[in-house]
């Protein structure tokens, strides 16, 4: 038994704490598939809207099961996404969670994330064996609800940084896209990034590459219905094989690290660059050293480096640079494709920007 082989006395203080701790992610897991129920069926959004309410009246607005609502409540409220008023046996969604959790246009949304959990929980039997064999496992194969829940996710810091912070922080990119130039985005996914910069800058024009063909059907359907499809293409390929040349700007969003051969990739987008053209990288957030990542947000995406990120590309062949590569890792990689200046040019909590050029 383990407890044999311990020689030395055990603070039973650290003991309860680390259970405690053990405690608080077990409900963190379980609650956070429950969130996502509730962002699927609209009850965060209808307390929103409509104000305190019991189950009752909860599950009447709703068109759901008073007795499945009446837990999933108790639990909201044990995790304090929820107020409780236990004269009224009411329970409120405060406007400051509110703005978390159903505003999809406040920079501060996260109903994405809640999907994304849910879609990588599904694909644990495949990772424990890719763990034992080291085998990939590739992006399409994951639950679908991975592709919608990481545009969701990612979609508010685009829209909150991408055109105000992110761009101008490169040199001389705002103005060249402004006045009129060639944009590529490299695995695109559903195109938010792609439409974003397009409904911006409406005298560039703007094409979004990805290997994932569902993914490039959804983003032609965005660009219909945001109404800039008369400048953005949207096209199924990879990142070693997209057409055109002479392109000012060419962007990766938070998928570089995904890759099975960075270097090849970054190789491709040098060959596919104008003169003084710029390569944007924009890469999760990430420490420079190990135990700078020992924090919540090294937390979750060291976590999605070994559910999805390390496997597909390994899948696709590998090296894997991880979620969590570092910024020398990330340079190391354009400088071997010939990228002779390379800085972060910014950041927020959740990503690093990057800029590269030949």
């Amino acid at each position: 038994m383990v407890s044999e082989t311990i020689t030395r006395p055990l603070d039973e203080a650290k003991v309860e704490s680390f259970l405690g701790q053990v405690a608080c992610d077990f409900g963190a897991t379980l609650s956070t598939i429950l969130a996502y129920i509730g962002d699927k069926l609209g009850l965060y959004r209808a307390l929103a809207e409509a104000g305190p309410m019991t189950p009752k009246e909860l599950a009447g607005r709703t068109g759901t099961a008073e007795r499945y609502v009446e837990e999933w409540l108790l639990n909201q409220g044990a995790s304090g996404y929820l107020t409780y008023d236990p004269q009224a046996d009411r329970y409120a969604l405060p406007p400051e969670h509110a703005l978390i959790l159903t505003d999809e246009d406040s920079p501060f949304y996260v109903g994405g994330g809640f999907q994304v959990v849910s879609a990588l929980t599904k694909a644990e039997p495949r990772i424990t064996e890719a763990i034992r064999t080291g085998e990939g496992v590739a992006w399409g194969e994951h639950h679908p609800d991975l592709f919608t829940g990481t545009e969701r996710f990612f979609r508010p810091g685009y829209r909150a940084h991408l055109v105000s912070e992110w761009i101008p922080a490169l040199n001389g990119v705002e103005e060249k896209i402004r006045r009129g130039g060639l944009v590529a985005d490299i695995g695109c996914g559903h195109g938010a990034s792609t439409i974003i910069m397009a409904q911006a800058y409406p005298r560039s024009r703007f094409t979004g590459f990805d290997s994932h063909a569902p993914s490039i059907e959804r983003a032609r359907q965005a660009a219909e219905e945001a109404g800039v499809a008369d400048r953005v293409v949207f096209e199924t390929t990879s990142a070693t094989e997209y057409p055109g040349e002479d392109y000012d700007l060419i962007a990766f969003f938070d998928c570089l690290h995904d890759m099975g051969h960075p270097k090849e990739v970054a190789c491709h987008a040098a060959r596919a660059l104008a003169d003084e053209g710029t390569v944007m990288l924009v890469e999760p957030m990430a420490g420079k050293t190990v135990e700078e990542n020992f924090n919540p947000v090294g937390r979750i995406y060291s976590a999605a480096s070994v559910l999805c990120c390390t496997p597909n590309a390994l899948a696709c062949g590998g090296p894997a640079l991880g979620t969590v590569a570092t910024d020398d890792a990330l340079k190391s990689v354009m400088q071997a494709a010939g990228f002779s200046r390379f800085r972060r040019a910014t950041e927020t909590p959740f990503n690093r920007v990057f800029e590269a050029r030949l």
